[in-house]
């Protein structure tokens, strides 16, 4: 069994929590309420923002020069799906991403992965950042063919069910191949894989709670 087969083993509990979850199935019945989907993608741009530097940790550690490029573009394409999928969204919703603040779950999120990314070597970040990747495209191509009778979900299942998006994503499955690890350092790589894929669980569980901080987290003065 290959890298690439071991660490999508070590994940099949998070992935069938995922699949089960209403957030998911409702996105294909419609009965996802709007409320958590507006909530969710909002929590989403403010996520790719951050998801962003950490890629770019990535391209600044690479191992290669096709990894350097293949990462710094990886930047710019997150920059198009915010630009193209969440900013038509929140201009239609009038929503005003400055003024929004980040869940819980996505702080503590983007926090790991920016830890991952200052602190770790590239194949540390490499298993780090790729659940945001397979999981996405795994959901998206379980997900549309069959599609969504609102019209909203049908536009996101269709931008992570495509080819081209599917196509970025197995050349960086690809890179678990390409790292030449040690033991100890390929049980750190799983466990921020196993770690960021919970978190991808999360990230949707808090967005159908719709999940706030107590307290305001920007100063009111």
């Amino acid at each position: 069994m290959g890298r690439q087969e071991r660490f999508w083993a070590s994940i099949q509990d998070v992935i069938q929590g995922i699949e089960q979850h209403p957030f998911i199935t409702g996105l294909v019945d419609g009965s996802l309420p709007m409320e958590s989907f507006q909530f969710y993608i909002v929590q989403d741009a403010l996520y790719l923002k951050e998801f962003g530097k950490v890629l770019l940790m990535a391209s600044v550690k690479a191992e290669n020069e096709e990894q350097r490029v293949n990462f710094l573009t990886h930047v710019l394409d997150s920059i198009k799906v915010e630009e193209g999928l969440h900013s038509s969204f929140l201009r239609k919703w009038g929503v005003d991403l400055e003024m929004q603040e980040m869940s819980p779950v996505n702080r503590a999120y983007t926090s790991f992965l920016l830890s991952v990314g200052y602190s770790s070597p590239f194949p540390e970040i490499l298993a780090a950042v790729l659940p945001c990747y397979w999981i996405y495209m795994h959901v998206g191509k379980s997900l549309v063919k069959r599609g969504s009778p609102v019209e909203e979900y049908r536009r996101w299942i269709n931008t992570y069910g495509g080819e081209e998006y599917e196509k970025g994503v197995r050349w960086a499955i690809n890179q678990l191949e390409r790292v030449s690890v040690d033991e100890i350092t390929e049980r750190k790589m799983m466990e921020n894989f196993r770690l960021a894929s919970i978190y991808e669980f999360m990230f949707w569980d808090s967005a159908y709670r719709r999940e706030h901080f107590p307290f305001p987290v920007k100063s009111r003065g």
